[in-house]
């Protein structure tokens, strides 16, 4: 068997956490993951705390992990503006890299997202391919892979970019986490006894979207880094499918067995700052985990995902012509998502002495 290590970078986030899962259940994976807070260790995964913008203890930490085969970069630091986003995310990429640089190391995944094709700063070409021009510079994850394809030029490993669309997790704590900033929007909706409204921009409830599942960016990041055809190549990884808010926000209210009206533009940064007592109700009214606010409250990055006021999605032609062919459909990956969050006390069943009978 090729035994083989990898280093996930950005192990707690909705993307790391998917992937470290993934590879825990591939017998030839041993893994590492890297946060700022660390982690337990379970298996053959083990966790090591690092801060990644201090380049003496990236080489203190990382340094002596000689058996790194794979690095899987998934991690983020934000910043109030996009020009302020570079250098700490350049710096964390470049730290991480020149740490566990070791002479085994095959390759370095970087996970990018639809920010190189300008897709966050207003309408842009869609689909989107991987080999449109991007917009003018800063952009953080430009500027990375600029480095990474000079770095491996040189070093004898090969790379590959994973560019997946708003992404669907149950990883708490996260900033840009959006299945499980509406599972918390809709339950407070219904604990205040109020329609399910979509909150975002005007013109913003119809236009088409994309998603992409945790679990199916994770089996498309590790294939990328160990399909030969692969190496040096960028792609866009999504569901499959695309939707409108249209068709699937009345969906998702059934869900929560709560009624839509029509929409109107609420912020949610705005309107969900002083619902942390509300939250606290919650927890102690339907005995929920005692999940802090902070932890379940990204409404920053909801507010800018319902801002999209124009079509946001890229064309996957590219990964299924070189072979990767996995698919999920978007309205059962929230559902799924929302039903984790429910077994695991999150957020409240509608009616807990008929749970069997709504999830029918």
């Amino acid at each position: 068997m090729d035994r083989k290590t990898a280093l996930v970078v950005g192990a707690q986030g909705v993307i790391g956490r998917n992937l470290v899962e993934h590879l825990a259940t591939l017998e030839d994976w041993d893994v590492i993951g890297l946060s700022r807070r660390g982690g337990e260790a379970a298996g053959r995964v083990r966790h090591v705390a690092v801060d990644l913008l201090d380049p003496a203890d990236a080489r203190d930490r990382l340094g002596g992990l000689r058996e790194v085969t794979h690095i899987f970069y998934a991690a983020f630091q934000d910043r109030p503006s996009w020009a302020e986003l570079v250098a700490p995310n350049l710096a964390m990429l470049v730290n991480a890299v020149e740490a566990a640089e070791a002479p085994g190391l095959r390759h370095v995944s970087l996970m990018q997202g639809y920010k190189v094709y300008g897709g966050h700063l207003g309408p842009f070409k869609t689909p989107a391919r991987e080999d449109d021009p991007g917009p003018m510079p800063p952009e953080f994850m430009i500027h990375q892979l600029a480095w990474l394809q000079e770095r491996a030029a040189t070093r004898g490993w090969s790379w590959s970019a994973i560019r997946p669309a708003v992404v669907g997790g149950t990883a708490l704590g996260n900033p840009m986490n959006l299945a499980v900033a509406i599972a918390v929007y809709a339950s407070m909706a219904k604990e205040l006894g109020l329609p399910l409204r979509f909150p975002g921009k005007p013109g913003a409830y119809d236009k088409l979207l994309q998603m992409t599942d945790s679990g199916l960016l994770a089996r498309a990041t590790v294939w990328a880094a160990t399909d030969p055809r692969a190496a040096g190549q960028a792609f866009n990884i999504a569901n499959g499918d695309l939707f409108r808010w249209t068709d699937l926000w009345p969906r998702l209210a059934r869900f929560f067995e709560l009624e839509t009206a029509p929409p109107l533009p609420m912020p949610l940064d705005t309107m969900m700052a002083d619902k942390e007592p509300l939250w606290r109700a919650m927890i102690d009214r339907h005995g929920l985990a005692p999940t802090p606010y902070r932890d379940v409250s990204s409404w920053r990055f909801a507010d800018f995902i319902f801002g999209l006021n124009y079509d946001m999605f890229g064309d996957t032609t590219k990964a299924r012509l070189f072979g990767f062919h996995d698919t999920v459909d978007t309205e059962a990956m929230f559902l799924a998502i929302f039903r984790d969050l429910r077994e695991r006390r999150i957020i409240p069943w509608p009616n807990r002495h008929n749970k069997a009978a709504i999830e029918m």
